[in-house]
């Protein structure tokens, strides 16, 4: 039986559901929980005769049946990230909703609610604040982790006025960052007073074009710059009225988080305020409770932590422990200190726990679920066989895509599970993908093809009303570039993933690569064009092709860049290094030099990778001058044989 087929015979009777009053929709509860109960009283040998999709059935509609639950309760009862927030306040004011666990400083949700009012009070036109933003308008916010409660609080108050915004790398400098702000359409720029450096670059143009600036302290040091935070600290905590902001609808724009892509500076991804509930509800969809203790050291410029771990503590009522920075050190000494129970992680957190020193109280913990993306299955399994007997639940998406996928079954090693429940919902396809030409392999009517079990393919989701892809602010090429159009029959659009996937005969979903001029390095996406414009600025650099290679025991692939030198010029480590760090993000920084008497191109042009990639830093396979980063010395010095065999043992830290 098809799998369309099989997916329309399945979800019809279900469906039928959605036709009847509020109230009885809740019957979607009956097979969510009905069925995995009935399946624990049958033989295994005999559920294991059963086809694929019949055996997982109980799992497949109880986790469809959840989330189709939650979105449907969301859409009745909240129209916005401010309403989720505000229900939750009013009902349990005193639940502690964020510590610091720098700091130590914690807040409850009824103290976030009015921190959060004193801020749009003193922003918002309505109340005479001295900004005077109303709904509609774009505030960037630019800061450090440990700023994390009073940049949440800026943020809900931001969002109770109407208006959105955009969250700003904090380690971005110079051209990208001015880009990032103008990019959003920004009308302030509200920054940390430690990144005062770095403001003061930027804040004369960001001024001419009519950005105000301000920074969140008590004084300020640079010139057009205004401190606000004793304004806000003199504000009445009086609730806003919802009124302020009548004009915002479930797809209104809510905020907007940055992805370097490859066209290489930043670009504004739009997520609305129904996107967010969506995200919020992951925590729900992985088995978090209301009595959970959150944890997570990622950054809240990202969704991973900002909306699927702080909104989706919010959406759950569990506490989330904020942790600024990762550190191997802290992770399960803050674990056992505030009693978490669940973890957030990308996959080199778990990596580097796994490959720090092992300690008697490995296994002295509460933590029984781990939450995140991008986990290896070697760590996978060294993980739990170190830290016991620990949930993983993997969850696949990128902050622009227009679908995901969630390991709700906990299989070792895959990223979800897809089933034709799931494919009903949000379609997609895993389609024959040419690496060298970087394009979908398509048929002689020019439709692509779909690849079978085992076989890796690209991952594109279709565009639907239920599924819609936002797209970036700005220019519509840079959202055309993310589709891709006739891909199974006329006129249908696809949202390409960039990313090759493979499925096995139970569904079950397993990462691969990424296709393109993107890499992932310290659980972030690189942009080569990027990097390369960047090092186009080194004066002693004729020509820039960057690349990311694999090294053995590390997550992703990390720069490296052949290049050519300018004629006459000399290769200068310390300040090719100088450059890098003011320049680029720690994790965009090339950590390999390979420097060529010409870089090979194709007929139009187009800068070679696949052989450079192929041949990495390999000493056996090239003849050409070879330097890898040194930090301690603050330089790139050669690499020599016995650096070589440093890197790949893992006693040279990269």
């Amino acid at each position: 039986m098809g799998l369309r087929v099989t997916a329309l015979l399945l979800l019809l009777p279900l469906a039928a559901l959605w036709l009847l009053p509020w109230p009885w929709q809740c019957l979607w509860l009956i097979p969510t929980i009905g069925l995995p109960w009935l399946s624990q009283w049958l033989p295994e040998s005999l559920v294991q005769s059963f086809p694929a999709w019949i055996r997982w059935l109980p799992e497949d509609v109880a986790y469809i049946g959840n989330l189709l639950y939650i979105n449907l309760a969301h859409k009745v009862f909240y129209t916005s990230l401010v309403d989720l927030f505000e229900a939750r306040a009013r009902a349990n004011p005193d639940r502690l909703m964020v510590v610091d666990a720098a700091s130590g400083l914690q807040v409850s949700l009824g103290e976030m609610d009015h921190k959060s009012c004193q801020v749009a009070r003193a922003l918002g036109a309505a109340f005479h604040g001295s900004v005077g933003l109303k709904e509609g308008d774009v505030a960037a916010l630019f800061f450090l982790g440990p700023q994390g409660i009073s940049t949440l609080s800026l943020w809900f108050g931001l969002s109770k006025l109407g208006c959105q915004v955009a969250w700003i790398n904090p380690h971005i400098r110079g051209p990208p960052l001015l880009h990032a702000v103008l990019s959003a359409g920004s009308c302030i720029l509200l920054a940390d007073p430690e990144l005062q450096e770095v403001v003061e670059v930027i804040a004369p143009e960001l001024m001419a074009k009519g950005v105000q600036c301000f920074y969140l302290s008590s004084t300020s040091p640079t010139k057009g710059v205004e401190p606000l935070k004793d304004r806000i600290e003199a504000a009445s905590s009086d609730p806003v009225p919802p009124q302020i902001r009548a004009g915002v609808t479930s797809k209104s724009m809510a905020l907007f988080i940055y992805t370097s892509g490859t066209t290489g500076l930043p670009k504004p991804v739009i997520l609305n305020h129904n996107r967010v509930l969506m995200m919020a509800s992951s925590l729900r969809a992985c088995g978090v409770r209301q009595s959970d203790v959150f944890y997570t050291a990622l950054p809240l410029y990202h969704t991973s932590a900002l909306l699927v771990g702080i909104m989706g503590c919010i959406e759950r009522g569990c506490t989330c422990i904020l942790a600024p920075k990762f550190s191997v050190s802290r992770f399960w000494d803050d674990c056992r200190k505030y009693q978490v129970t669940v973890i957030q992680y990308v996959g080199e957190v778990l990596r580097y726990l796994c490959s720090s020193p092992e300690r008697p109280c490995d296994q002295e913990h509460k933590v029984r679920l781990a939450i995140g993306n991008g986990l290896r299955e070697e760590v996978w399994k060294q993980f739990l066989k170190r830290f016991g007997p620990i949930r993983v639940c993997e969850i696949y998406g990128s902050t622009e895509g227009n679908m995901g996928f969630i390991n709700y079954t906990g299989r070792v090693g895959a990223i979800g599970k897809s089933s034709p429940l799931l494919w009903l919902l949000s379609p997609f396809e895993l389609i024959q993908f040419d690496t060298e030409t970087e394009k979908p392999v398509r048929d002689k009517k020019g439709r692509c093809i779909p690849v079978g079990p085992g076989e890796a393919g690209l991952l594109v989701s279709l565009v639907t009303s239920f599924s819609p892809f936002l797209g970036y602010l700005g220019s519509p090429e840079h959202t055309e570039r993310k589709l891709l159009r006739d891909v199974l029959r006329p006129g249908d659009i696809y949202f390409n993933s960039g990313d090759l996937l493979s499925r096995d005969s139970e569904g079950f979903l397993y990462f691969q690569d990424r296709i393109g001029d993107t890499f992932r390095w310290k659980g972030e996406n690189v942009s080569t064009r990027e990097v390369e414009g960047m090092l186009s600025l080194v004066d002693f650099l004729e020509e820039v092709n960057v690349y990311g290679v694999p090294v053995p025991g590390c997550e992703g692939k990390v720069g490296m860049a052949a290049v050519r030198l300018r004629p006459g010029k000399a290769f200068d480590g310390q300040k090719l290094h100088s450059f890098i760090e003011n320049g680029l993000p720690v994790y965009a920084a090339p950590h390999f030099i390979r420097i060529q008497d010409s870089l090979e191109t194709t007929g139009s042009f187009k800068l070679i990778k696949s052989r450079l990639v192929q041949e990495g830093f390999d000493l056996s396979a090239i003849s050409d001058p070879l330097y890898v980063l040194d930090r301690k010395s603050k330089t790139f010095q050669p690499l020599t044989l016995d650096l070589y065999h440093a890197i790949l043992d893992g006693s040279f830290q990269l």
